[in-house]
């Protein structure tokens, strides 16, 4: 998953909004709490109506096989892929239960919120369950966050479904059937059985599958196959599966195609095997939904903007989310943490390898962005710039160090952006980047370029292919498998990086021949991200963040702007005495190079007014990679795709 969100938006730009949710557990009123019972065998039915999906609600029944007796259902918490309890309980309306056709009550569970406990009557063999999920309107969050508009709808089965308490999600089977508005259409990995009259009857699949494969549907619809399905020899299809509120917005250009088309070749050369029976990807295009990317593993839930596939700008600002979530069918779904391995979605899990899971596959995600060609080499320099400039802003990394934003990823996920410099937020993404560049570079480096990532990729990630499976990992075994490529102290390497409270890891980018520097020219990939975000990033200059409404987002610890006093929250009124405009800021920032007095900012902290006189005298510093001659350029050769297009076999 890539913040804002297990899409690849540029790690720069990655919020810290994910609002923690409660949980909930069914249970009957004067029924003590007791261990859970295994339940009985039998397929759980769930049938949803979306048909009220354009204005913001599902509805779902289902019928869960039960014995008599006390019986806990479970709403799923621990979302895959989103590292924290943040199945969204809150959004649960309209719940009712009935055995043998008779209404019976159900508690929440006083201390776990997502569990229900009930009593199921003599001579009842299941329990019919009824409930609604209210879509918000809001588009922060992840799946959690808004969902539908009048024309779409991006459906995840987890947010309408309750399960038994006991077996695992392996265990557990569920038939599912979906009831679609008139006239929408939808694209799933989900095995379909047979669809008539705007009703979908889908194959019984394991719980686990049935969460992991989400549907989008909607009016505006259209399938674009990016081939390599072959029946006789059993290669996977792959797919991209596009939904918008606008016809306009799926127009795809024969460029951008062959360059997804080219994603899915270069993906596969990496790591040298496929662990899924097709792919698709579920491409929602909508200003009104959540923004974000979410792995599955034969498929991803991708949510864009509306324009990103007909804007130049938004494209190439948004061109690394389908790397990034595709390459988590790879690193994260197949080969995943032990400690996010859980048995259900109720036991939490571990994110100390979130480096791992999510850095390596930031730094794998932007590679084949410009691999495919959805990047140029130029585009990835400028990005990776960028991302190394934002690290070093970072001044929280004095006092807490990566492996700690690993560990607290559920925390930070919700974490304000105030303050964010010094409180750090889901770093083990961009700075994940970093360490695994450098990683790379050194293998390049000590094999004379015979030797590279791709090849741990292949090992750790590769033979044999197949159908969805999962194969856990801990730390021990990444260190043995890059050993296995270059012997090398890849321990200490790892736990330096994971551990250092100073400097950002830089390595990869000045032994790969290139240098970080500073002019007054900002990037287009710069431009875009202050565009994007709608602020203006002055962090390198004077240390300040300032919102489109002119709020102070953030403040970088000990520059400028700290010193002189200023945080976030306030309000800038005037630059220079002369009304605040993000133009008239930057003209004034970058006129400190020549002027001898402070920059004088004219603030509103509540009701209160105040000048802050900042001592700086740098003008406008905006970050750029610049070629180093006197070592191998090793970046530019990492970005050169791994197998060979028709056009160059020629």
């Amino acid at each position: 998953m890539t913040p804002i969100p297990r899409r690849r938006l540029p790690s720069r730009l990655l919020p810290a909004f994910l609002t923690p949710t409660v949980l909930l557990a069914c249970a009957s009123g004067s029924v003590a709490q007791t261990a859970p019972r295994p339940a009985p065998g039998g397929t759980i039915t769930i049938s949803v109506d979306a048909t009220d999906a354009p204005r913001k609600i599902l509805h779902a029944k289902l019928t869960v096989p039960a014995r008599p007796g006390p019986l806990t259902l479970l709403y799923p918490k621990w979302i895959p892929g989103e590292h924290g309890p943040t199945g969204p309980i809150i959004n649960l309306a309209g719940l009712k239960l009935w055995a043998g056709g008779k209404p019976i009550t159900w508690q929440r569970d006083s201390v776990n919120m997502y569990a229900f406990r009930c009593v199921v009557p003599a001579g009842a063999s299941a329990v019919d369950v009824e409930l609604d999920f209210l879509s918000p309107a809001s588009t922060d969050g992840f799946s959690g966050g808004a969902s539908a508009t009048a024309q779409l709808a991006d459906i995840s089965w987890n947010q309408l479904l309750l399960y038994p308490q006991g077996p695992t999600s392996d265990s557990l089977t569920y038939a599912a059937r979906l009831r679609l508005p008139p006239g929408w259409k939808y694209g799933t990995a989900l095995p379909v059985a047979s669809e008539s009259g705007g009703t979908v009857e889908f194959k019984p699949v394991s719980l686990t599958t049935l969460v992991d494969s989400p549907i989008i549907a909607g009016v505006h619809f259209k399938k674009i196959d990016l081939g390599q399905g072959d029946v006789l020899s059993g290669a996977p299809s792959h797919e991209i599966d596009l939904v918008s509120d606008s016809a306009a917005a799926l127009e795809m250009t024969p460029e951008q195609v062959a360059a997804y088309k080219r994603l899915v070749t270069e993906a596969h050369a990496l790591f040298g095997a496929r662990h899924y029976q097709g792919y698709r990807f579920l491409y929602t295009l909508s200003d009104r939904v959540a923004n974000f990317g979410l792995e599955h593993h034969e498929s991803s839930d991708d949510r864009a903007p509306e324009r990103v596939l007909i804007d130049d700008t938004k494209r190439k600002l948004w061109a690394g989310l389908l790397p990034h979530e595709f390459v988590h069918s790879w690193n994260g779904k197949y080969r995943r943490p032990a400690g996010l391995t859980t048995p259900d979605f109720e036991q939490p899990m571990k994110g100390d390898l979130l480096w791992v899971y999510e850095g390596l596959t930031e730094y794998l995600g932007v590679v084949l962005t410009a691999r495919s060609g959805l990047w140029s080499p130029a585009d990835f320099m400028d990005d990776l710039a960028v991302t190394a400039s934002s690290m070093e802003a970072m001044t929280g990394r004095a006092w807490r160090p990566l492996s700690d934003t690993t560990i607290a990823a559920q925390l930070l996920y919700g974490a304000p952006g105030e303050w964010r410099a010094w409180r750090r937020s889901v770093d083990f993404y961009p700075e994940g980047e970093l360490i695994w560049l450098e990683a790379d570079v050194l293998i390049r480096e000590k094999t004379s370029g015979k030797k590279s990532l791709n090849d741990f990729c292949r090992k750790f990630h590769g033979e044999p292919s197949g159908a969805p499976a999962v194969k856990t990992y801990t730390f021990e075994d990444v260190v043995a498998g890059l050993n296995e490529v270059l012997p090398y102290d890849w321990k200490g390497f790892l736990l330096a990086r994971l551990s250092s409270t100073a400097g950002a890891p830089l390595g990869g980018i000045t032994a790969g021949g290139w240098k970080l520097v500073y002019n007054e020219t900002p990037s287009d990939a710069f431009k875009a991200g202050e565009a994007d975000s709608k602020s203006t990033n002055l962090r390198a200059s004077i240390g300040l963040v300032v919102k489109e409404d002119a709020t102070v987002a953030d403040v970088v610890p000990g520059l400028a702007a700290a010193q002189a006093g200023l945080g976030p929250g306030m309000k800038v009124v005037a630059v220079g005495g002369r009304k605040y405009s993000a133009d008239v800021i930057h003209d004034a920032v970058k006129a400190t190079k020549a002027a001898k007095e402070p920059l004088e900012i004219l603030a509103e902290n509540g009701e209160y007014y105040k000048t802050y006189r900042l001592d700086y005298h740098g003008g406008e510093r905006y970050p750029h990679l610049e070629r180093d001659g006197s070592k191998a350029d090793i970046l530019t050769e990492l970005l050169k795709p791994v197998r060979a297009q028709p056009a160059e076999k020629k």
